[in-house]
């Protein structure tokens, strides 16, 4: 196993910049953000071009990661590959495509994304809509020796009322996305406001999980009593402001990663545990951000077998 983490956190750097960080500070690995450019939404970054990357541009980067003695994980792409206006989902589907071509180019294994959801529709509705234009994406991919990784975020910020807006939320829904051929990015914060066992989840589909996140979660539950499971909604002002728990950085939160990374070593993983660094505590500004990258490397290097 392998400890890495997810490059969007420092949107305002280069990979030249991040790339040595992350070795003097005993990192291996760097789950690379390639979003065309920076949207609205926080957490997202554009590090690699890879629609613009060639031969030349792959060798540059494979200089610079072998330099410093650190892998690339995996992409990340987390886009809603069930957009409900067409035209988008097929922007998105082509920005992916062209992140499976970089990934094979540069021999990176993984690419990852969400599934998504047409807010419109109900989830039997987008269901029968991924089983007829999600199978082309993981073909392209596994034509080109690259699998796709969906992680299980709920992405609740994507439905007008804060319900699920990515279905990959709970096994259920990982069993069906299996069919499809896609695997599991696992991140066991999203499934601690759920009410779901993030280890007893984790246990059974150890094989279809070839790359985790580490992102940790803390809970209120004095204000769940106040919003509801939803969260709140006259009070909420952001999509994402839940309101009775929020992302914090390994360690500082209510995931037992010590059983997390055991029940990971137990089922025989092998890849990379990425942090996903999305804690408001630890963030704002670039000093901030790395110091919140160090408290979750205190927190999970002890637990990984060198």
């Amino acid at each position: 196993m392998k400890l890495g983490f997810l490059t969007a956190c420092l949107p305002q750097l280069t990979l030249e910049q991040i790339v040595p960080w992350a070795a003097a500070h005993d990192y291996d690995a760097l789950e690379v953000a390639t979003w065309p450019s920076t949207g609205s939404r926080d957490f997202e970054a554009s590090h690699l071009d890879v629609a613009a990357l060639d031969q030349d541009g792959a060798e540059q980067v494979k200089a610079l990661f072998d330099q410093h003695g650190v892998e690339i994980s995996a992409f990340a792409y987390y886009e809603n590959n069930l957009h409900p206006d067409e035209r988008r989902r097929a922007e998105i589907a082509e920005h992916l495509r062209r992140n499976i071509d970089a990934a094979a180019l540069l021999g990176v294994p993984y690419v990852g994304t969400f599934i998504g959801r047409d807010p419109g529709r109900s989830v039997k509705e987008n269901i029968a809509i991924g089983d007829k234009v999600l199978p082309p994406l993981v073909d392209y991919a596994t034509e080109r020796g690259v699998k796709l990784i969906i992680e299980n975020c709920v992405m609740e910020g994507w439905h007008p009322d804060g319900y699920p807006g990515n279905l990959a939320y709970s096994p259920e829904l990982w069993e069906w996305m299996f069919s499809l051929g896609f695997y599991l990015n696992y991140d066991p914060s999203h499934l601690m406001w759920l009410g779901i066992d993030p280890v007893e989840a984790l246990r059974p589909y150890v094989d279809r999980i070839p790359h985790a996140q580490a992102k940790d979660a803390q809970l209120d539950p004095r204000a769940r009593t106040r919003y509801g499971f939803f969260g709140k909604t006259l009070e909420r002002d952001s999509p994402w402001d839940v309101g009775w728990w929020r992302y914090r950085v390994p360690g500082l939160g209510d995931v037992d990663w010590r059983a997390v990374v055991d029940t990971l070593y137990e089922g025989g993983f092998t890849g990379t545990l990425s942090v996903e660094h999305e804690d408001p505590v630890w963030g704002g500004t670039e000093e901030k951000v790395k110091q919140g990258l160090i408290v979750a490397h205190r927190t999970l290097r002890p637990l990984i077998v060198a």
